[in-house]
């Protein structure tokens, strides 16, 4: 009888804090169970030859928005679909109650089985949830969410306080459907968050993650571009400067030393906002305090991201600002890249621009782009499969069940043919989402096979079998410091 359910033989393993390895991998009943100097072919029934290829863990897409602007199940489906074509087996979504998604606001308790009942079953990768906490009973639900509901991130919006959301004649409240979405409930949120750390942080890391833009500035910069009638990505990223994110990273951890809260940085757009979280962090390293950016803010600047359908927030900037993110990638400053993947229209991009939708997808790009890119500008394959998987698997509660190749791990595998170069279209992400900022670009290193908990479930050109990912609840191990 066979010894492994699938065994990939010949391939070069990529194990994230140590590099490539020339070994075979052995898998049962989901899981890795050997790495070995070689497995015979009679000893599984079935043999992945990955000879001249990468075998690497699946990429966690810890930055995702399912259901933001489509029926949450039909987007589950399609958008996890692209995610298995660019080695990404398990997302981490954001949701909140309010505009978009549901549409609706209430507790948790209600709301949450809901969302997670509506992705299983559609879902292709392996998911988990972070929450927006919107209202002041929500607040309450927090140590019930982490305990019970397996919810080990959360976010706060930063910008929504007090800005005009989607329209000169439509209150921030009205967006939100929160009562007092301000710094009180920021603060207030910090503690709850701080206190299920205590709690419950020695299975796990409990964190807060936040969007960092500083709303009244915000009103004032984007009242001025409209007065002007100035349109298009340039204007998007003056009306949305690097000065908004660089007040609000300062109010935020004021704030984080004040409650020691765990917290996340997300999608840092600009040279001030990754200096300001970077400076922060040496500060006070004594405060657990992570850093992200995105795919698009590293691959794209508002000259080349397309006009409207590059309107993302915050903005793509410009090529100084890619070129500052991508030396803090270089030099271990920033611990994640994600692709913030929000699957919408080019109808939705192609109405007047101030009103168009942000956001758009991307993570079928997220291991590739790495891989051609990052080894030109000196970044190892460690760094990678850690920026891209180990890290944030480790940051949000994951680790080591995914994000690792060792015995006992999910057998969440990417096997990536170094050599294999496409130039990207909607068609080459498998999205639902028929346009992309990234058209035309020249991508070499996609996957030949990407394997969920020991199954093949993307073979290269097409997505194998009806949907079997799981919700994962988290944190599912003892916690790690972030590093690669």
């Amino acid at each position: 009888m066979p010894r492994y359910d699938t065994a990939l033989v010949n391939g070069t393993v990529v194990l994230p804090d140590l590099g490539p390895v020339r070994c075979d991998l052995g898998v049962r009943e989901g899981r890795v169970a050997a790495l070995a100097d070689a497995i015979a072919a009679q000893d599984a029934d079935h043999v992945i030859d990955a000879r001249g290829k990468l075998v690497l863990p699946g990429a966690v897409d810890s930055h995702f928005h399912i259901g933001i602007y489509r029926d949450l199940a039909r987007d589950a489906e399609s958008e996890t679909r692209s995610a298995l074509a660019g080695g990404v087996t398990t997302v981490v979504s954001y949701f909140r109650t309010g505009s978009h998604y549901l549409n609706k606001s209430g507790p948790y308790r209600t709301i949450f089985p809901e969302v997670v009942a509506a992705t299983e079953g559609h879902a292709h990768t392996d998911f988990g949830y972070h929450l927006g906490i919107m209202t002041t009973d929500q607040l309450d639900e927090i140590d019930w969410l982490v305990g019970e509901q397996g919810v080990a991130s959360f976010k706060y919006y930063m910008f929504y306080k007090g800005l005009n959301l989607t329209s000169d004649s439509t209150r921030g409240t009205d967006y939100t459907m929160s009562d007092s979405y301000d710094l009180g409930h920021l603060y207030r949120l910090m503690t709850q968050v701080a206190a299920a750390s205590r709690k419950h942080g020695a299975r796990g890391r409990i964190s807060l993650s936040l969007h960092c833009e500083q709303a009244e500035l915000l009103r004032v910069f984007i009242e001025e571009a409209r007065r002007a009638g100035a349109t298009g990505l340039e204007a998007y990223h003056k009306a949305r400067p690097p000065l908004t994110e660089q007040l609000s990273i300062a109010e935020a951890l004021v704030l984080t030393e004040a409650t020691r809260c765990p917290v996340n940085l997300l999608h840092l757009s600009s040279t001030e906002a990754v200096t300001a979280g970077s400076e922060g962090r040496r500060r006070h390293p004594d405060l657990d305090i992570r850093l992200e950016t995105t795919l698009h803010h590293l691959a794209l600047t508002y000259e080349t991201a397309g006009g409207a359908i590059g309107k993302v927030n915050p903005p793509i900037r410009t090529d100084a600002d890619r070129e500052a993110l991508w030396r803090a990638v270089l030099d271990g400053r920033i611990d994640t890249v994600v692709s913030d993947h929000a699957c919408c229209s080019e109808e939705d991009k192609e109405i007047e621009f101030w009103s168009a939708l942000p956001g758009f997808g991307g993570t079928a790009l997220l291991y590739p782009y790495l891989l051609s890119e990052g080894p030109r500008r000196g970044l190892s394959l460690a760094r990678i499969v850690a920026l891209a998987s180990a890290n944030p698997a480790r940051a949000f509660g994951l680790f080591p069940r995914k994000g690792a190749i060792a015995v006992g791990s999910d057998a969440d595998l990417v096997v990536v043919d170094p050599e294999r170069e496409q130039i990207v279209s909607p068609g080459v992400l498998h999205s639902a989402q028929d346009f992309t900022p990234f058209a035309g670009l020249r991508v070499k290193g996609w996957p030949t096979h990407t394997l969920l908990r020991g199954r093949v479930a993307f073979d290269g050109t097409s997505v194998v079998g009806a949907p079997a990912g799981t919700y994962v609840k988290r944190p599912v191990s003892t916690p790690e410091r972030a590093g690669a």
